[in-house]
């Protein structure tokens, strides 16, 4: 599992034309929808599209993920049965509420397939520390915040003020890093505002996200710029690297820089920040 995840496009699956449309796009992942972007008489043809989308391939470096109905829903075990056939990048549970959500998830998909979780309810807040410490057993690998759901259920007025849901989503941060995970900020409903857009985005990084789900291709590149390192960090990490690989410094934990203690700790970010740079 790539640990560059800046973009993650939902899709519904039962959209073939933009299905077709995901494979020429330049998102770090592609996330066909089988749940709130498919209305309940679509569901089996969508699953369906979402199955041969998988086989037909064709996505390039992006990942494929698909997200399957809740397991509490008629649909969800047709869902899996037939993900596990075809094996996808991952698959995203929704409102995965506990370990047990996510265990009977696993048991239905089968090893092998990683599992992402959308953390958007309570219950899967208060649960964040039991699933970063079954993510191994599980294949757990990407938390994603759920926030539209979680407004929801916590019944904030519409649109929910930043400050109501940032402590919660440093909370997902947190138990990501915890299990080395990757975490994903919620999506923006706001297509037509790109200032909007850039702010999330910034935000969602000075909080700690890898990246962020998105809703739109138009929103895309806002979220590259916004999770991507800037000019100035990625200097300080050719800096950092070029000096790491110094003949003197080969075997120091760490080296004054610049006037700054630079340990080998910083010289792992450094070359993530080039690594994230170079994906263009």
């Amino acid at each position: 599992m790539t640990a560059i995840l800046r973009s993650a496009l939902f899709l519904p699956a039962s959209n073939p034309r933009a299905i077709a449309k995901a494979r020429q796009l330049n998102s770090d992942a592609v996330i066909l929808d089988l749940e709130d972007a498919v209305a309940p008489e679509a569901k089996a043809a969508a699953r369906d599209s979402a199955v041969a989308a998988v086989r037909e391939g064709g996505f390039g470096k992006r990942l494929l993920v698909v997200r399957s109905n809740g397991l509490d829903t008629p649909w969800a075990a047709d869902d899996l049965a037939a993900l596990a056939a075809v094996r996808p990048a991952a698959v995203l549970i929704p409102k995965v509420d506990d370990v047990a959500t996510l265990a009977a998830a696993r048991q239905a998909l089968g090893p092998g397939v990683p599992l992402w979780a959308m953390i958007e309810t309570c219950r899967g807040l208060l649960s964040l520390g039991a699933l970063a410490g079954a993510a191994a057993e599980l294949g757990l690998t990407c938390l994603v915040a759920g926030t539209n759901d979680l407004a929801k259920e916590m019944r904030l007025p519409s649109p929910p003020a930043p400050e109501a849901l940032r402590p919660l989503r440093v909370q997902i941060v947190v138990a990501a890093r915890a299990a080395g995970l990757i975490a994903l900020d919620g999506v923006c409903n706001a297509i037509d505002a790109p200032e909007r857009l850039a702010e999330e985005c910034a935000e969602g990084r000075r909080l700690g996200f890898d990246g962020k789900t998105l809703i739109h291709p138009s929103q895309i590149n806002a979220a590259h710029h916004g999770f991507g390192p800037s000019e100035a960090e990625i200097a300080w990490a050719r800096k950092v690297v070029a000096a790491f690989a110094e003949p003197a410094h080969a075997g120091l934990g760490a080296i004054r820089l610049d006037g700054q203690m630079v340990e080998r700790l910083h010289l792992a970010d450094a070359e993530r920040v080039l690594a994230i740079a170079h994906a263009g």
